[in-house]
């Protein structure tokens, strides 16, 4: 993919958010995938219609510079899956209190996870 347009309209994620600050009331937004790629906007349609702006511009730099333009991330791309190493007095611990509440250690560890 060489073309700016062909990024343009693939499904970044798109983070705007209201900022409120010595600036004043403003909506921040950038780009998570394209490091550096940001705007702001009173509003949030302004906000999202300069990012918009900034993103082609940020991608016509990087292609005119020859580095690559990386891809959205999509759910796609994850598998539900990750390996973390931990002490093994932690791996004791919630252990235990995975028994202690009836559900194995994956379901444990998803528990304290998502809170």
């Amino acid at each position: 993919m060489k073309k700016v347009e062909a990024y343009i309209n693939l499904p970044y994620n798109y983070i705007i958010h209201p900022v409120n600050d010595e600036s004043g009331q403003y909506f921040y937004a950038r780009i998570l995938e394209l490091d550096g790629c940001q705007s702001t906007g009173e509003t949030f349609e302004e906000a999202y219609k300069n990012i918009k702006d900034a993103m082609k511009g940020w991608i016509e730099t990087k292609l005119e510079a020859g580095y690559e333009v990386p891809l959205p991330i999509g759910y796609e791309n994850f598998s539900g899956k990750f390996i973390v190493r931990i002490p093994k007095s932690l791996h004791y611990k919630l252990t235990v209190e995975a028994e202690q509440e009836g559900v194995s250690l994956n379901q444990y560890a998803l528990y304290k996870l998502s809170k």
